[in-house]
């Protein structure tokens, strides 16, 4: 396995948490039934969950939750790096690892108890209510947010590229529920993740070993769409389009596309 270390783009490092930092939101609760596979291992879309919930409160206690309300995740890296298993307590930190005067990319790491470790970082944008496009942050926020990093300037780079349907592994249909669509009436971030799961689940051998699964999101899905997932499998030795870094591995992506356009894109492979 190649080294990753001072890597960017898909093999990233990301930033180490500032700890002890008086600007790391650092919160505790439980690990439940509803997270967790039948081997009691922490979901990739519980994990994304957690994240979500720990946004909302640390937005809350910033005062924002009313000038700031309305985020999109625009791309979330999870390192799945040692297991979290049930009825461990989970330790939740989050911190800013990146601004814009628009967007900032957020960092969560989440810790058992008893052992196991997730790693994540997310590019949310802020979003004009009226306009539905991406807003200024406001100065005083901002300058909560930067307390916990020196990277002023950041900027949108995907990582992904869709796949196309000619060369696929697999194409299959992924049903939208009506519990699947969340408040802004598009399927909840979160979801998506549960396409990973399902992946993981045909693939068992990536879940006994740390894995780095990417999404970055397009365009949002909706209630009645016909979505399909596309899958690719690209071997070692034909994965240098990913980056340098991770020639040597495995990677698979998973194209979530309505018709001809795409959704989302996901990447996975093996740390």
């Amino acid at each position: 396995m190649a080294d990753i270390a001072g890597s960017t783009g898909l093999a990233k490092v990301m930033m180490p948490v500032p700890d002890p930092h008086p600007d790391v939101f650092d919160r505790e609760w439980p690990l439940r039934v509803g997270d967790i596979d039948r081997e009691g291992r922490l979901r990739f879309d519980a994990a994304t969950r957690h994240i979500q919930d720990i946004g909302s409160d640390q937005l809350r206690e910033m005062g924002y939750e009313e000038t700031h309300p309305l985020w999109i995740v625009r791309r979330t890296m999870i390192d799945m790096l040692e297991p979290i298993e049930f009825k461990d307590m989970l330790r939740l930190r989050r911190w800013c690892s990146g601004t814009s005067n628009r967007w900032c990319e957020m960092r969560v790491r989440i810790d058992g108890r008893r052992g196991g470790l997730v790693e994540s970082e997310a590019f949310w944008i802020n979003i004009n209510r009226e306009t539905q496009g991406p807003a200024r942050i406001a100065d005083d926020f901002i300058e909560g947010l930067q307390r916990t990093t020196d990277v002023d300037r950041l900027k949108w780079k995907p990582y992904l590229k869709a796949g196309g349907r000619e060369d696929a592994s697999q194409i299959r249909e992924y049903p939208v529920r009506v519990t699947d669509i969340d408040i802004f009436d598009h399927m909840n971030n979160s979801v998506y993740w549960t396409v990973v799961e399902d992946y993981l689940f045909s693939n068992p051998e990536l879940l006994h070993r740390p894995v780095r699964v990417t999404i970055e999101h397009d365009a949002p899905v909706s209630l009645g769409d016909k979505l399909e997932i596309i899958s690719h499998v690209h071997p070692a030795g034909s994965t240098d389009q990913f980056g340098a870094e991770l020639a040597d591995r495995t990677v698979t992506t998973l194209t979530y596309a309505v018709g001809d356009e795409t959704k989302a894109v996901a990447s996975i492979f093996a740390l």
